[in-house]
Formats: C-alpha cells, structure tokens, sequence
C-alpha cells in the first residue's frame, strides 16, 4: 500500500523471506532509520516503545498501525489504512513527546518513553519506597512499588494504578505509587525541572526490587542503591494527523473499554 501511494519502502535486512517479491529495499536496520523519513510500525505500544528506543538517535518520527489489543499509542488502526495516503503526501505533524532519562546508582542508564517502574520481587512481600524530589524527600511508603510516568505514560500503568491522565503537551512527569499500605500517599504531578530520586528497599529475606523501563527486562536493585529520574533532553516524535489524536484514543480506547 505504501509504494502504490508512491512511496519507497525500507525493510531491514534478516527478513527477506517474508519480503520477497515485494518492491522494497533491504537494509541494516540502523542505515534504514538514517535513510527513512518516517518509521512505521506494525503491531500494539509495546513494538511502538521498541522502535523508540532503537532509533532514538535518529530523531525520525514515528507512525504506529495498530494491529494489537489497545494500540494506545498507534495513530493508524487497521481499518483507517487510507491514513497512509497522507503520510506520503506530508500531510502531518510531528508531536514531540517527552521520555524519562534513569540513572542507576553504579549501573547502567536507561531511557521511557511511557515509565518506569520499581516494583517488589515476590507476591507475598512489600517494598519500602523512599521518593525525594531535588533531595527532599517527598514521599515515603510501603507497597507494590510506584510508577514514574511521562505524560504520554500516564494513560499507561500509571493509570490503571488510579494515576491521572495528563495531556501529553504539558512539561512534567507523574509519580504514582501502586498499592500503597497507607492513606496518605497520593499520585503526584511534577514541574519538568524535578529530579527524583527513588530508594527502594525489600523486607528482611526477600529478594531484592526490580527496576523495568517500558516494560522492559527487569533488573535488581540493591538496598540503597539509588535510581534517579528526570525528563531527558532527548524526545521522540509521533506522527499525528489532527490535533485531538491523544483524546480521540482517549475516547475510543479507555472510556468504551
């Protein structure tokens, strides 16, 4: 459908087969995203997150068609594939939405574009979570862990743990804590400017927490090791057709769930 609508279509190589007799071009995957103009995606957020991370040096906007079950991020559904005509005529915008710079305490850095999440290691325990905003502590509770999310994010995990919905322009982050053993512990919502710092600590005989960005492989935190976060300098753009695409998904795939 894209080459009939005129355009050239870069596949990466290692998937000839499926490809085969088809009028694309093969290449290494990170020479695709240099050439391309425009990354498209097949598949629900997750292959949509994926895409972000792999060419996040590439500053590329992104399109998603969405072939999974919420497809939140997506701006194409299956059935609206006549969308690709406009893409290919430049009939968009780009919509810069803002991703997560984490920093583990001697280990590795990581990038979100939806969260970031610390979380307990086995069903029958808790996690301590000590949360300080630039050095104060700001929070203090024990539970199922908390969720630190963009505001693209917030309509993520964020939001199934009773975080709100911000609109994906605003300049901040959310930090919503999930299932905490207290009632004083609301979600809260951060100037852009914040830096946070997270402590997480299991009980006594428990393994240690878990750190996962974009629901990605997860990693152990020791006791003390601190994990700080704040908004990257770094963005990715999503290709976007009218102005109302985030409260359109809103409409169509949270509230008629």
């Amino acid at each position: 459908m894209l080459h009939r609508c005129g355009a050239q279509v870069l596949i990466r190589d290692g998937l000839h087969a499926q490809f085969a007799g088809l009028p694309v071009r093969f290449l290494p995957e990170q020479e695709a995203f240099a050439q391309c103009d425009v990354i498209v995606t097949v598949g629900g957020d997750g292959t949509i997150l994926h895409a972000a991370r792999q060419s996040l040096g590439f500053g590329k906007p992104l399109l998603g068609i969405n072939v999974g079950r919420l497809g939140f991020l997506a701006t194409v559904e299956a059935y609206e594939m006549e969308k690709l005509e406009r893409l290919v005529r430049g009939e968009f915008s780009r919509d810069r939405r803002a991703l997560l710079s984490v920093a583990v305490q001697g280990g590795q850095d990581g990038t979100a574009l939806n969260d970031v999440m610390i979380s307990k290691n086995s069903p029958t325990q808790t996690v301590d979570i000590e949360v300080y905003c630039d050095d104060i502590l700001a929070n203090h509770f024990r539970g199922d862990g908390v969720v630190i999310a963009t505001p693209t994010g917030s309509t993520a995990y964020s939001l199934s743990a009773g975080g709100p919905v911000l609109d994906a322009q605003i300049a901040g982050l959310v930090v919503t804590p999930v299932c905490a053993h207290g009632l004083h512990s609301p979600p809260m919502v951060l100037s852009a400017q914040r830096r946070l710092r997270i402590l997480a600590s299991a009980a006594y005989g428990a393994p240690d927490p878990l750190l996962s960005c974009d629901g990605g492989t997860p990693c152990g935190i020791a006791p003390g090791q601190a994990v700080t976060v704040a908004l990257s300098e770094q963005s990715v753009s999503l290709v976007r057709f009218n102005e109302a695409d985030q409260f359109e998904a809103i409409d169509k795939k949270l509230r008629r769930l």
